[in-house]
């Protein structure tokens, strides 16, 4: 899962010397791969859980077209949604807080070119995207499907 391979490469970027330029340039890419683990996370659940999981006989164009729906912004703005995403339970709700906040801090790493980050930090943040990928991962597939229909799918009032 691109998921495990995202933080497998933030922990090897956060590894190394914070203090120099390239040591900075790393934790940045650090903070950039842990928010890009949680994305591909949910992206790979939405396509899984609405089209089918590789052992089933599923449409490879179907499914590619789902994993893609997810949009960042979209995606954001739904998690930051409170009063409907208290309905989901806690590892749902706890990976939708994960999601807003490295995203947020994947944008300021990106852009802001005066931030100095701390290793540590980094680190801290990588191992808290990694437990909640896991506790989401550990989810009843019908919480998680329905978390996949609110993120992906148009709100409607009724």
């Amino acid at each position: 899962m691109l998921a495990d391979d995202f933080i497998a490469l933030a922990k090897e970027l956060a590894g190394g010397s914070g203090q120099d330029s390239l040591g900075q340039a790393r934790l940045r890419r650090a903070v950039s791969a842990a928010y890009y683990a949680l994305f591909h996370c949910l992206a790979n659940c939405c396509a899984d859980l609405l089209v089918g999981r590789p052992e089933s006989d599923r449409s490879e164009p179907a499914w590619n077209q789902a994993y893609r729906a997810l949009q960042h912004g979209t995606a954001k703005a739904r998690c930051n949604n409170r009063g409907l995403i208290q309905r989901f339970p806690l590892e749902i709700r706890e990976f939708a807080d994960q999601f807003v906040r490295l995203q947020g801090k994947r944008e300021v790493a990106d852009y802001d070119p005066s931030l100095i980050l701390v290793q540590s930090e980094v680190i801290a943040d990588l191992e808290r995207a990694e437990q909640c990928i896991a506790q989401f991962n550990r989810a009843p597939d019908k919480d998680r499907r329905a978390f996949a229909v609110y993120i992906l799918l148009n709100l409607r009032n009724n």
